[in-house]
């Protein structure tokens, strides 16, 4: 389930919370404010395919936990551009978000070289082997962009640097590529995937796209 087939069952953006590291969950008002003509019930959304569960919080709000969040990478096409951030080149440390998101997309464009060479395929994408608790934290920021881009303030620079840095992790801890005499296996391309993801959004938030190397 992606949030934005989520969000036309709901009839606007959910908002993903939690870390995800257990499961997948976004909250929405859907029952406080529905849209004219909906009949959606809690009842409703729970038979839908691609959806765990639904409670309704003391607040009133739905919150909903999806199964295969990561499908969302694979439905992704690249974005007109979404904000102008600009990234400050200097200086190249961790505590210069310019840097952070810089970095990012360079890892994430590397990293489908580096594939390409070793013949890890895009083919055989499976969503359910981004569960590594480093994937998942990817996946979480992901989830944002739909109700990011229906906010009034989006806040995208703040947005990318935390996008940036779950990617930072996801790279070193959960590569998409074998290290060594690792044989190439389908998580990989689900990584793979991920990146492509990661690059999409990160140069759709900058007013320039980002370089290719660092």
């Amino acid at each position: 389930m992606t949030p934005d087939r989520l969000g036309a069952l709901l009839g606007a953006p959910p908002t993903p919370v939690g870390t995800w590291a257990d499961a997948a969950r976004y909250t929405s008002p859907a029952l406080l404010h529905p849209r004219e003509g909906a009949d959606l019930t809690v009842e409703g959304l729970r038979s839908v395919d691609g959806v765990a569960a639904v409670e309704t919080q003391p607040n009133g709000l739905l919150l909903v936990t999806v199964t295969l969040p990561g499908e969302h990478v694979a439905e992704l096409e690249e974005l007109p551009h979404l904000a102008w951030c600009v990234w400050p080149d200097r200086p190249r440390t961790w505590d210069n978000p310019g840097f952070v998101v810089k970095f990012a997309y360079a890892r994430a464009v590397a990293v489908a070289r580096w594939a390409a060479r070793l013949d890890v395929p895009m083919t055989g994408f499976r969503p359910e082997l981004l569960d590594a608790p480093e994937d998942r934290a990817v996946l979480r920021r992901l989830a944002e962009l739909p109700s990011r881009r229906a906010s009034r303030d989006p806040r995208w620079a703040s947005f990318a640097q935390q996008l940036a840095g779950a990617y930072h992790d996801a790279h070193e801890h959960a590569p998409a590529i074998p290290a060594g005499d690792e044989p190439v296996c389908e998580r990989h391309t689900a990584r793979l995937w991920l990146a492509r993801a990661v690059r999409i959004v990160l140069a759709a938030v900058s007013a320039e796209v980002p370089p290719d190397r660092l």
